[in-house]
């Protein structure tokens, strides 16, 4: 089993220290989100009623793990999730193929087509079709990761072959992200899939679980594939098989400071928002991972 420390709306300063502490401890790697510019004022409400505000720090997944990838060997990195229709694809493609270059195949794509439809307009990028969008753009990244060259005449996009080197000298790999059957028939065509559950194992997640596996099946996809669930176990190692056995979930993500803590408030204001545990001292972070780790990953 792998365990990522989620990093979400930790201060920019800490975020090295974060990646040294984690691959120190055996974490598999950490997480960061994405949200380019959150608007103000009213605006569309997370699909799992979690509250965001304009000034949570959202800094840029993609640079963030290059600074990692620097200062660790092993880690690996993952964005939970970029959103991919708010890009251009090419310089995308550049972006993500540099920093699996420079981390040496260690950054794993996490991606969905995004939520708030007010960023998508204040990005200048349009809503609708998004998904359709994502699906070109997604097969255009990996043209250009794969040979190096690559030209595309789709609905959405429409280039003349060019090339786009050093390549990546692995495959990266490409999770999706999602809440819907929709996004589950969409992951099947890859290496993985992040539900966006905020909490424990529901019906409707088994169901997407239930579809992948089918769709793989009829396709004759038979690599290894990875689910990305939240950890709820608290610091007790006993869930990892439960997990694992029922519902073939091989990735969690966690943030050992913030087990057993309420979530937030749902809100579509802008109040202050105390989000438990993450505004601790680093020093206390440490040992609350440093705790789980010993309980739960070597445990």
């Amino acid at each position: 089993m792998n365990f990522w420390l989620s990093l979400a709306f930790e201060p920019y300063e800490q975020l090295l220290d974060h990646a040294r502490m984690a691959e120190e401890l055996g974490f598999e790697g950490v997480i960061l989100p994405d949200h380019v510019a959150v608007p103000e004022g009213g605006r569309a409400m997370h699909p799992g009623g979690y509250p965001l505000r304009p000034v949570d720090p959202f800094p840029d997944p993609l640079i963030a793990f290059g600074a990692m990838c620097a200062v660790t060997t092993r880690l690996r990195f993952l964005s939970k999730v970029l959103v991919v229709p708010l890009r251009n694809p090419l310089l995308l493609a550049k972006q993500i193929g540099t920093l699996a270059l420079l981390s040496d195949n260690r950054f794993v794509l996490g991606t969905g087509v995004g939520w708030l439809k007010e960023e998508f307009e204040s990005a200048d990028q349009r809503w609708e079709q998004r998904g359709a969008r994502m699906d070109e753009m997604l097969d255009i990244l990996v043209a250009f990761w794969t040979e190096g060259y690559a030209e595309y005449h789709g609905q959405h996009y429409d280039f003349a072959r060019g090339g786009m080197f050093p390549v990546p000298t692995a495959p990266i790999p490409i999770w999706i992200g999602g809440s819907s059957l929709t996004a589950a028939r969409r992951a099947a065509r890859f290496d993985g899939y992040a539900p966006m559950t905020m909490g424990e194992m529901d019906d409707e997640t088994r169901e997407q679980f239930a579809l992948i596996d089918d769709l793989r099946a009829q396709q004759g996809r038979t690599g290894a594939f990875s689910r990305l669930v939240p950890w709820m176990g608290g610091n007790d190692p006993s869930m990892v098989g439960q997990l694992r056995d029922s519902d073939s979930i091989t990735d969690f993500d966690v943030s050992p400071w913030q087990l057993g803590l309420p979530t937030p408030p749902s809100s579509l204001g802008d109040q202050t928002i105390e989000y438990g545990g993450r505004d601790l001292p680093f020093s206390e972070k440490r040992t609350a991972a440093e705790a789980f780790a010993s309980a739960v990953i070597r445990g």
